[in-house]
């Protein structure tokens, strides 16, 4: 029985056929998978190494490299203030505090009610707009005190759906054009590349033989 959805599962097998080698679609699965649940379940790690021929264990082990890839449940949206030398000169210390304060959290929890994450960020690459905030990897601008706050209001209002999907969500809109590759071409590099493979391997035993000889 598959952990994705009808239309997921549609998903996933699309991205599949996309690479020679179905274990590159790996990365691509986990944010879809995280886009379902907003966290990346045993059960969908395990789906996903039947895709694309690895373990589960292989899958933790990639999907817990990588920040933006969650293996343990986040809040519906992960509210990220970085820290780094710019942000920190211009107030992130004094934000984070009031973030923690505001609510009740410390950074890397999620509150009581399950809808914000709070997180320490190293850096998100806004320097420009110290302290720089994210919400879902969407960026919200440089916050003060006041601003954080509203914020806050307002994602427990449903104000900013529009703007920021729930966390998992990277894109809201399908590929329907840009790189694409026939299923036929797909088919034939893969055997072309497996051909190729065990000549390397035929040849290498030759070798192996003669220098024995």
């Amino acid at each position: 029985m598959t952990h994705f959805s009808p239309d997921m599962a549609a998903r996933a097998r699309e991205l599949v056929s996309l690479y020679p080698e179905p274990r590159s679609a790996l990365i691509p699965l986990c944010h879809l998978a995280q886009e379902q649940d907003g966290w990346l379940r045993p059960e969908a790690m395990e789906e996903i190494a039947g895709l694309v021929g690895v373990t589960a264990a292989e899958v933790r082990g990639t999907a817990t490299f990588y920040d933006m890839l969650h293996t343990e449940p986040v809040g519906r949206y992960l509210v990220s203030i970085c820290t780094n030398i710019a942000c920190l000169l211009g107030g992130a210390e004094e934000l984070l505090a009031h973030a923690e304060r505001t609510l009740g959290v410390r950074a890397g929890r999620t509150t009581p009610d399950g809808v914000i994450t709070l997180e320490d960020a190293e850096c998100l690459a806004g320097c420009d707009r110290a302290p720089c905030v994210t919400v879902n990897h969407r960026y919200v601008g440089g916050l003060s005190a006041d601003a954080f706050d509203q914020l806050v209001a307002d994602l427990r209002a449903g104000r900013r759906g529009d703007e920021i999907p729930a966390h998992g969500t990277l894109v809201r809109v399908r590929r329907n054009g840009g790189l694409r590759v026939e299923g036929a071409q797909v088919a034939a590099e893969r055997a072309a590349m497996s051909a190729a493979q065990a000549d390397r391997a035929r040849a290498a035993h030759d070798a192996s033989g003669a220098g024995d000889g």
